[in-house]
């Protein structure tokens, strides 16, 4: 019976590594998704992102049978505050990352989720009073270093970074203290913006600048398939997460940015200056103290 279970516990770690991992591959893949839509407005692929999201969305609420739990969200006042928020935080996540892919500045895109972490633990400090460690607070000097130094050298991108790592950051603190599950908060904060997303496609349309019904066929396919590109990621994760113990999905979630800034620095041709390799060492050093130190206090 033991064997059985230890089995049973492997095979279930391994699935969980699968679902994890294939999350941040398909995250740090999101570039090549989003450069062919360079020449759409960066808040129709939101939008896009948001409705198309919802429709797949509703249907994984009703295979599994998960509407009353969706309707307690909804009739929570408390949660859907939070809710309201997070679906802001992370509009504001996709509307900033997209911009950023499609103006060819996918280097400090990957700079704002390898900042993401440590701005997760200043958050955690700030805001729900956890104390830090020493190893957190080293891998917090550091990274903060790294962003003086690229902020010295009157980085014109630097900004993309910050507001990707904060309003990130933020938005992983919210749906950390709303009592809703990963699918039915989810669905509820994109019900909260799909009128919005509804009203600016209906407001570019009427201007003739709707590029889903451009009459491009790559573009029209693209941004069809939105729901799925955004909603299969987080649903992996979802899964993974359940099944992996969190010190796993901290070391995972450095597969998406690394992939991003391979991609920045080959594919796209983006120039990284001495400014941004001194910051990336730092935060990178900093990322290992951080993954080092947690990993120590894991077997304490």
């Amino acid at each position: 019976m033991t064997t059985q279970a230890s089995d049973t516990a492997a095979r279930s770690t391994r699935i969980g590594l699968m679902q994890g991992a294939g999350a941040y591959l398909l995250w740090g893949l999101l570039p090549l998704y989003f450069m062919p839509l360079r020449g759409v407005d960066a808040g129709e692929v939101v939008a896009n992102r948001v409705v198309w999201s919802l429709a797949l969305l509703f249907a994984i609420i009703a295979v599994t049978r998960r509407g009353a739990r969706l309707w307690l969200a909804l009739t929570t006042p408390a949660t859907l505050r939070l809710l309201a928020a997070s679906a802001a935080m992370i509009s504001v996540n996709w509307l900033v990352y997209i911009w950023a892919v499609q103006h060819h500045h996918v280097l400090e895109a990957s700079l704002g989720y390898f900042l993401n972490p440590l701005v997760n633990v200043v958050l955690g400090v700030a805001v729900l009073r956890e104390k830090l460690t020493r190893p957190q607070l080293a891998a917090v000097v550091l990274a903060g270093a790294g962003v003086l130094v690229l902020a010295s050298q009157a980085a014109a991108g630097l900004w993309i970074s910050l507001v990707l790592a904060l309003s990130f950051g933020l938005y992983g603190l919210i749906r950390k203290v709303a009592p809703v599950e990963s699918v039915e908060g989810l669905t509820t904060e994109t019900l909260i913006l799909t009128p919005v997303a509804l009203g600016y496609m209906a407001w570019l349309a009427s201007h003739g600048g709707l590029a889903l019904a451009g009459g491009n066929t790559l573009v029209t396919v693209l941004l069809l398939i939105a729901g799925i590109v955004t909603a299969i990621p987080l649903l992996l994760f979802a899964a993974g997460a359940r099944r992996l113990p969190y010190s796993v999905i901290g070391l995972l979630q450095y597969l998406a940015p690394t992939i991003q800034f391979g991609l920045a620095i080959t594919l796209f041709g983006e120039v990284v200056t001495t400014a941004h390799l001194i910051c990336f060492a730092l935060i990178w050093t900093g990322l290992g103290v951080f993954v080092v130190g947690s990993l120590r206090a894991r077997k304490v």
